[in-house]
């Protein structure tokens, strides 16, 4: 674990320079900061991006800096213009935090020498003035050799690498979700079902340790696709209308996966879909999809009331689909899922 400490904030006067602090610790690979002046709203800010972008960086500020560096069991660095050259120690560095934490004390405008003396490593990104943010930015850079800009974050709001132009995509929490329903102009059916589904694959998810923000987005959109058609198709529809508002991926999967427990391709042929994948592969789309199956209307029932209305439209092989994925995720969640449907009535 690395934590990177801020002294020397001035909360009236540093606030934009420490948040670009703490971006550039999470961002290049350090998992919190302390900050040493309490300081509410640089802590919101922080939080905020970390709420948007993902990851579990955390910051804590109003800390005892000369007690918490100190104390801290591990590498100690202090970041000093002072120091000694950061590439003719870095590897000494990176040996000594192999087995241990490290925190990497970064100061404003005077560091007191307490730091120094404190410090295992006083470390210089050349010996000229310049920015703390492009002296941690540069360290982390080094001890992680690049790897750390390769780090997969998973947030409400991705960045889509481009050439040119720039794209965000999204993952809408329960407020934008249904905003998103009504502007698509949903009716009542179809709201009352995709609640349903909702607190079921809510329910499931908590069992199974999926990750919630995309059962909340993929359940409540799930049906999205029936303000166009309520055909087979509806799911691709779906799918292609989030598409267009930059919904994530993943969620995106999750309505174009849901129907039944997925479309095998030569069912989907002779469906007359578009060639493209229908089968649930991650957790959270077989969550969503199982969620619907035990759902008619706006009443959760049961895996064999599913299976009998299957079967009695003659799909056999997607009702031993359905089958199929009602054990496996009763087995992943521990307990049998029509059970935790009880739990949700």
């Amino acid at each position: 674990m690395i934590t990177v400490i801020r002294i020397g904030h001035r909360p009236f006067r540093d606030k934009r320079i420490t948040t670009h602090v703490a971006l550039v610790a999470r961002t290049f690979g350090a998992d919190n900061i302390l900050v040493d002046e309490k300081d509410e709203t640089l802590e919101e800010t922080v939080n905020k991006v970390t709420e948007n972008f993902g990851g579990n960086f955390s910051i804590k500020s109003g800390i005892n800096w000369k007690k918490e560096f100190k104390d801290f069991k591990g590498v100690k660095v202090n970041l000093s213009m002072y120091g000694i050259n950061v590439d003719d120690r870095i590897g000494e560095i990176k040996e000594a935090a192999m087995d241990k934490d490290m925190i990497i004390l970064v100061g404003a405008e005077k560091v007191p020498i307490d730091a120094y003396n404190i410090a295992d490593y006083n470390i210089a990104i050349g010996n000229q003035p310049h920015s703390e943010v492009s002296a941690l930015a540069i360290f982390l850079d080094r001890f992680y050799g690049g790897k750390e800009l390769r780090k997969k974050y998973e947030g409400k709001m991705n960045v889509i690498p481009m050439d040119h132009g720039k794209l965000v995509k999204f993952i809408p929490d329960e407020q934008q979700c249904m905003k998103i329903l009504y502007e698509e102009k949903a009716n009542e059916r179809i709201i009352d079902h995709v609640t349903t589904v909702y607190k079921l694959a809510m329910a499931i998810g908590n069992y199974a340790h999926a990750d919630m923000k995309l059962i909340q987005a993929g359940s409540l959109l799930h049906d999205i696709g029936r303000t166009k058609t309520n055909g087979i198709g509806h799911a691709v529809a779906g799918a292609d209308i989030l598409r267009e508002k930059n919904i994530d991926e993943a969620v995106v999967k999750i309505v174009e996966k849901h129907t039944g427990a997925g479309i095998l391709p030569d069912e989907a042929r002779s469906m007359g879909l578009p060639d493209r994948d229908y089968i649930p592969e991650t957790l959270e789309e077989k969550i969503v999809a199982q969620a619907d199956n035990l759902v008619s209307g706006k009443k959760i029932v049961t895996l064999n009331d599913t299976v009998e209305r299957y079967e009695l439209k003659g799909l056999k092989e997607p009702a031993e689909r359905i089958k199929k994925l009602h054990k496996e995720l009763s087995e992943i969640c521990g307990k049998d899922l029509d059970e935790i449907a009880k739990e949700v009535q």
